[in-house]
This record gives structure tokens, sequence and C-alpha cells, in this order.
């Protein structure tokens, strides 16, 4: 009988057995791939066990006894395909390779047929374990070693139970691994994970004033491990009136995102994520302007194509120019508005340089204004996200906005230090979304702009020109300050004529320390 574990110390208890041999951006794939692999096959047994045993509860190794005595019922068969969407073969479900390993006869081939197998049964699954090399030389120098190094880790997951999980357990045990790796990753996390106090602000900011009981269609077009799409559940009443569209360009990531909708049990119908890159292909095609929210962390300053035919491009054909070719920040912002419904709203983080930098970004940023497509401008914290220590900022756009007035929010003192990151509090998140949805000034906080300011303004938003934070400095008491000055001299001398006397007691024992010992004496 296995041991149950929570998840988190059996998570961490695998990682123990990759920490020493690659960096955690690496084991991350292994990790999260057999979790994965492990929650659908036990997935897949508990269900065989509800279907032909009188005893639901049972465990998993009564479970796997039952399926191996009818593997060969097709009509159990077709109702896991049809039920599960997949079917995993009684020898190459987790429970049978835990056996192998426990016993000593596992391979890792055994392992990576059972992937491939997988793979092979739905476009679902196509291509979701291309990371997890199982013949890696990082997880040893031979055969054997590897194979050890991959069966430690398959024990401390078997150890986990994954499927009889309360609600929304799992998935919020697996977006937690993924901070956790982020954070661990470092630098190299930026491309996979919005760290989650960023991702609910930038969620809440697009459902403020909003109802979508009866429904909504979201979308990240840089859309990572899909953290920020999954957000969306958390804030509306019909979660499971919620479509998602993702589009990432890292296919590794991309697979993430897939794991991450599955194991938050997002029905395959109301997912459609896509492989591919933004900005040079547009995606989705068919349903250009139809997203109720449009939310967005994109890598900043990153160069793109910025060709002469993307004038042509309905995206960007409308503003004259096209970002610079080094810095693609307003080529995501103007791919996500344009795909944003007009009763919707986009909230995208970006570096600071998009409130003031001039020529083509100049010309879009008036255009934007005058149009009156932006809504707020929010300052962050500094030092906020995995990838970069830089300050950033959010702006909120909208299509139908009856003004043309900006709301500027300066939230970059408010936050908490953990460790070498800043973090935003849930009080520091309220403060923003209530100062947003209220629309007026606050003292050294926020400030509501007409477009004729922000014109005066040469459309500059930078927030220091909207929003004064300036504190003055308390007044000098000159009569207290000279009072101390006083002090201070008066206890100076009286420590420098014991010095001299202590100094006049003493005797070199040698004629250069007797030399030293006068210099000294001359200086005091």
């Amino acid at each position: 009988m296995t041991t149950i574990t929570s998840l988190e110390q059996g998570l961490f208890s695998a990682a123990d057995a990759l920490r020493s041999k690659m960096d955690a951006s690496q084991y991350k794939n292994y990790l999260l791939g057999t979790v994965f692999y492990k929650y659908l096959s036990d997935r897949m047994l508990y269900y065989v066990l509800e279907l032909l045993s009188d005893q639901p509860d049972g465990t998993l190794e009564q479970a796997q006894q039952i399926y191996e005595e009818n593997a060969g019922d097709q009509e159990l068969i077709n109702e896991l395909r049809l039920s599960l969407g997949y079917i995993i073969e009684p020898k190459y479900t987790y429970n049978s390779i835990l056996q192998a390993v426990n016993n000593h006869s596992f391979q890792v081939n055994q392992l990576g047929d059972a992937f491939n197998k997988l793979e092979s049964i739905a476009p679902d699954f196509d291509g979701l374990f291309n990371d997890y090399d199982l013949y890696s030389n990082s997880l040893g120098s031979t055969a054997q070693k590897k194979t050890d190094t991959i069966a430690n880790v398959l024990q401390a997951i078997g150890k986990i139970e994954l499927v009889k999980t309360p609600g929304d357990s799992l998935g919020d045990a697996y977006e937690y691994l993924i901070s956790q790796f982020a954070s661990e990753s470092g630098k190299k996390a930026g491309e996979f994970y919005t760290p989650q106090q960023v991702s609910e602000l930038l969620t809440r900011l697009t459902l403020v004033d909003k109802d979508y009981s009866n429904g909504m269609a979201v979308y990240d077009p840089a859309m990572g491990s899909g953290s920020l799409l999954l957000n969306f559940k958390k804030y509306v009443s019909n979660p499971e009136r919620i479509t998602y569209y993702g589009q990432e360009i890292n296919t590794s990531t991309y697979n993430l995102a897939k794991m991450n909708m599955i194991l938050h049990n997002i029905d395959p119908a109301n997912r459609r994520l896509r492989n591919g890159d933004t900005l040079d292909e547009d995606w989705p095609a068919e349903e250009v302007n139809n997203f109720d929210a449009v939310v967005m962390n994109p890598p900043y300053s990153q160069k793109w194509a910025a060709t002469k035919g993307f004038l042509d491009d309905p995206r960007f054909s409308s503003f004259g120019v096209l970002p610079p070719k080094s810095k693609a920040d307003y080529a995501f912002l103007l791919h996500g508005y344009y795909h944003l419904k007009h009763s919707g709203v986009m909230s995208i983080v970006l570096p600071h340089g998009v409130l003031f930098r001039g020529a083509a970004e100049g010309k879009i940023r008036q255009k934007l204004l005058e149009s009156g497509a932006i809504d707020a401008v929010i300052g962050l914290p500094a030092n906020l996200f995995y990838s970069t220590s830089i300050p950033t900022v959010i702006v909120v756009l909208k299509k139908d906005k009856s003004d043309r007035n900006v709301m500027f929010i300066d939230a970059s003192k408010d936050f908490e230090k953990v460790k070498t990151q800043n973090k935003l509090r849930e009080a520091d998140i309220e403060r923003i979304l209530a100062t947003y949805a209220k629309r007026a000034d606050v003292d050294k906080y926020a400030h509501l702009a007409s477009f004729d300011e922000i014109k005066e303004n040469d459309f500059n938003l930078n927030i220091p020109r909207y929003v004064d934070t300036f504190e003055e400095e308390p007044p000098v008491d000159v009569k207290q300050l000279a009072a101390e000055m006083q002090t201070i001299k008066e206890e100076e001398a009286k420590v420098t004529t014991k010095l001299k006397q202590a100094m006049a007691e003493l005797i070199g024992t040698d004629p250069e320390g007797q030399q030293l010992l006068e210099q000294l004496k001359d200086i005091l």
C-alpha cells in the first residue's frame, strides 16, 4: 500500500532527486510532466473503479487489477475514450510503471513508450512530453544512473493523491509549483510565469463594473503557462461559461499551458490554445474582435519583424506607422486592442518607456489618446517580476469610452518585500481597483487627467507629470540644530583631551615606534 503524502511534500521530495543535477528551469519539465501523467492515469483508474466495482472508493491497486481483468472489454474502452478523451493501456498506467520501479525491473523506455502512446491518442496530448528528455546526460552519466534518477522521481510523486483532492486544489497546487520553479529559475522564468498578484490585478481590472454571468471570452496573446487566463475562473459568477483563447510562441511553455488547463478541469470545448508567433501571424483570424477581456504580460521591448507589409495589416494599418523593430511593446498592445470587443476591457503590463518614447511610438500613443482608447495608466513597484527588476506600468484600454480622460495611479510605493522580490499585498490590489473604479483624485496617489491636460503635455503619459508624489522635508529647527552641534563639539573636545592624556603616557619601544608615536601626537 502506497503511503500518501501531501502534493507539496511529494513534489519537493521529487525535486531533491533532480536539484543537484540541473537548473530549476529544466527539472520543472520532469516534475510537471510526471504529475500530469500520474493525474491522467489515476483519473482513468478511478473511473474504471466507479464503472466496474461495487467499491468505488477503492485503491489504485484494486483499480489496476480490475482494469487488467477487463482490458479486453471494448465497451469499457469506448466508455473511457468517450468520457475522458483518452485511454492508457494497463501496462502503461502510472501504477503499473511504479510497480516496475518498486520491483527493480523498470527501464526508462517503458515510460517513454507510455508517453508516446498517450501523445498519439488525441491532438490535445500531441507533443506534451517533448521536453521530458529520458536520456539527458543531466540525469546521470550512465544508463543505470539515468534510470535511478527517473525512478526516484516516480516514487516520490507516486506517494501523492492527485485525483481525490477537493475543488480546484490540484490546479492550484500545480499553479503554486509553477511559481516555485519561476522563482528558482530567476530571469529564465519571465517567459512562462507572471506573479500571481500581478495576474490577479490584470484580471480584475478587466472585470470592474462588468457582469459576465451569461458567459465571456478571454484572450491572452502571450499566455505563458496560462496562469493569467485561469484567474478569470476565480472572479466571475459562472466560470464554466468562460471560453479561453491563448497563444504562446515557446513550445515547451505552450505545452505547460495545455497541462495547466487540463488540470484545472477546463472543458476541451472551452479552451482554444495555439502554439505560434502572435505578431508575425494574426490569430484568431475568424473571431477578429470578439473578446470581452484581453490580458497580457508580453516580453518587454523585444525585437520584431516590423516589415512594411505590416502597414496593410488591419491590426496596425489605421495608425499609419509601425512600432519600431527594436521594441515590440506597442505591437503587442495594438494586437490585443484590435481583438478587443467594443464593450470589452484590455489590461497589459509594459515598461515605462511606452508612456513617453517619441517617434513612431509617440504617434501611436497620440492616436490612441485622441480616440479615447487609453482608460488608465497604473505605475507598479519595481522588482515585482522574476525576469526583470525594472518598474513596470499597466495600461488599461477600452473601445466604448464616452470621454478621453485618463486615470493615473502611482502604486509604485505600495508593496511588501519578500526575500529578494517585491510583492503586491491584497490591500495594495484592492486600493488600486477601488481608485480605478472611483476615478477621482487621491492626493499623492491618483489623478484623473483630462484630454486637454494630456495634450498640453504633448501626449506624454509619464506618471510624475500627473501625480505629484513629492514629499516636502520637515522644516529644520535651526536653534535646536545649533544646540546639538555645540553639544557634539563639547563632547569631541572632552574625548580629544582624554586621548591626548593617554598618548602622553605612551613611549615607543624602539626609535621607529617612537617616531610614529610623535607623528600621532602632532596630528592630535
